[in-house]
């Protein structure tokens, strides 16, 4: 009995592990943290790197299977397992791994981009599903907005100047996102803007009319009939002026979104149609027509119908108050000023300071474009003569440089990861090391308008369908007389006219305040088709010829050499 009871008083040698009994942890100098404690502490950071290290360490380690076999049916393989890597992991979107050999087929030379992209839709959709993807992240993180604003306070805020600010914006813009999503974000701008301007001429109006009447009691020259007749009369010119400068304002916008959407190939979609239906009815055209000859092209186009749209714009709707601004400096004219910078420096401070999403955004931006241009810039040689041209076929389009990009966006993060640690909180160590990226497939899938995609399908069914029944040969013989003008200076006449007018006007006539816009519309909208034709003619029959070759029927146009 004695002995039992000494046993139970013996004090218990520190032993340096954990003490289910007593509870106690050891101290500090005399052991680590128990097993399953070590364990449960590894799990937590192979957990938080897992997704780091699977998307960037992956394809490293297999790299070397391409290197010591290069054949194709490796290359292949490589492409599968990533593939199947990134779908058991998810750690991107299972939809942007799906894309992934539209963008390393071409790369690795196993099939050329045309053959790929058709096996989920044609090049050319591709091309523009990809660019939409790339809008959709400059929208999310509102760098287009910034973009605008930035600008917009540049040019100052004359009326003149202002309305060729807003015009040249919103042409920048609508080159790269859509034309309709850069209205519907430069309107409430300008709506803004407008409301202040016209609260600020109330205020200046009483105050002067308060000091023109006590002036004229203090005269008493003329009856007071005459004096209301006349404040009436001025009363109504001016709001008049103020319904014009509205109008003038909203439509400069639609305007200015529709003619920038045919600078670029991607811009609209009417340009998107024509290289679908070149590389469609002309396949042995090649690569004629990419973005850096369309953009030669068209741009210079884009410019001269954005000054005498604005021209027409400023001679119909405000050359009674150009006059004015012309002729004095009123204590009006400068209030308005003032406010208009106001409006927009408020609106630019909103936004708060540039975020690392948006210097991620900006660098894919301008990456894309860099890449576009560069590919075949036409006057010398671009990157794609460096591996992936083998003079008979050309592995890379726009379209891998477009996809290539938008599954960029789904890797990039939005957030800098954080490398700290030490210092890190326990609910920070459970976090994920790599955050999350500029983009997600819930917001793109919701963002991106699926309908034009399937817009330019049913376009190039239309077209396979003329072709198979022989409409098309049809046509061709009806437009004999036609045959000595090569077919792509029509095609492209065609482009730029449809795509001038487009559905941005909806957008200011649902949020103007004033109904007689309509017919406004229709006013302004002639002259605007007018300015439209006579621009493209001028650009097809000038620098167009030389980009283009048009002074030359080629070969590959040629229908009775290819059907023999």
């Amino acid at each position: 009995m004695r002995r039992r009871e000494l046993w139970r008083e013996k004090p218990e040698k520190p032993t340096g592990r954990w003490s289910f009994s007593s509870g106690t942890l050891p101290s500090p100098g005399e052991s680590s943290l128990p097993p399953f404690c070590a364990m449960a502490s590894v799990k937590t950071y192979l957990t938080k790197f897992k997704s780091f290290v699977i998307l960037f360490f992956s394809p490293i380690l297999l790299l070397p299977l391409i290197i010591v076999v290069p054949d194709k049916f490796v290359r292949c393989a490589y492409v599968i397992i990533l593939m199947a890597i990134y779908w058991c992991t998810d750690v991107i979107p299972v939809a942007i791994t799906s894309l992934l050999p539209a963008l390393l087929f071409p790369l690795l030379k196993i099939l050329d981009s045309k053959q790929v992209c058709v096996q989920y839709m044609k090049d050319t959709n591709m091309l523009f599903l990809g660019s939409l993807i790339v809008a959709v992240a400059v929208e999310r993180w509102k760098l287009h907005k910034r973009i605008a604003l930035r600008m917009l306070l540049f040019v100052g805020t004359k009326p003149t100047r202002l309305m060729l600010g807003f015009m040249f914006v919103t042409a920048f813009l609508s080159m790269w996102i859509s034309n309709t999503a850069t209205t519907a974000m430069m309107i409430p701008i300008v709506e803004a803007m407008l409301e202040q301007m016209v609260a600020t001429n109330a205020v200046v109006d009483a105050c002067q009319g308060t000091l023109e009447l006590s002036d004229k009691n203090k005269a008493g020259e003329f009856p007071g009939n005459q004096v209301i007749f006349e404040d009436l009369t001025a009363q109504k010119q001016e709001d008049e002026d103020t319904k014009n400068m509205y109008k003038a304002m909203n439509l400069c916008v639609c305007y200015a979104a529709s003619i920038g959407g045919t600078a670029t190939l991607t811009g609209t979609g009417p340009n998107v149609v024509l290289l679908g239906q070149m590389q469609e009815l002309f396949p042995d055209s090649k690569d004629v027509m990419n973005f850096a000859s369309w953009f030669g092209f068209a741009f210079p186009n884009m410019l001269i119908m954005l000054v005498l749209s604005w021209m027409w714009l400023q001679f119909f709707y405000m050359r009674s108050k150009f006059k004015k601004s012309c002729i004095c400096c009123g204590l009006k004219r400068r209030n308005n000023e003032k406010v208009a910078y106001k409006v927009l420096q408020e609106e630019y401070r909103k936004l708060g300071p540039l975020t690392y999403a948006e210097c991620n955004v900006l660098f894919c931006f301008i990456l894309l474009i860099l890449l576009w241009f560069s590919r075949d810039p036409g006057f010398m040689s671009g990157w794609l003569s460096i591996a992936w041209d083998d003079g008979k076929t050309n592995y890379i389009t726009d379209a891998t440089v477009a996809i290539f990009v938008a599954i960029l966006l789904f890797i990039v993060p939005s957030q800098k990861p954080k490398f700290n640690f030490s210092s890190q909180t326990e609910e920070e160590r459970k976090t994920p090391f790599y955050p999350p990226a500029l983009l997600d497939w819930k917001f793109t899938q919701d963002k991106v308008p699926w309908g034009i995609v399937l817009l330019l399908g049913g376009g190039f069914a239309m077209a396979k369908g003329c072709e198979a029944s022989g409409l098309s040969e049809w046509m061709a013989r009806q437009m004999e007389p036609l045959s000595s003008v090569r077919p792509a200076a029509i095609t492209l006449i065609l482009s730029c006219l449809v795509a001038i007018t487009t559905e941005c006007t909806s957008n200011v006539a649902t949020t103007t305040l004033f109904l007689p816009i309509f017919a406004s519309m229709v006013k302004t909208g002639l002259i605007m088709n007018i300015i439209g034709i006579l621009s493209v003619f001028l650009s097809v029959n000038t620098w167009g010829r030389s980009i283009f070759n048009l002074d030359v029927f080629p070969d590959w146009a040629n229908l009775t050499s290819i059907n023999t």
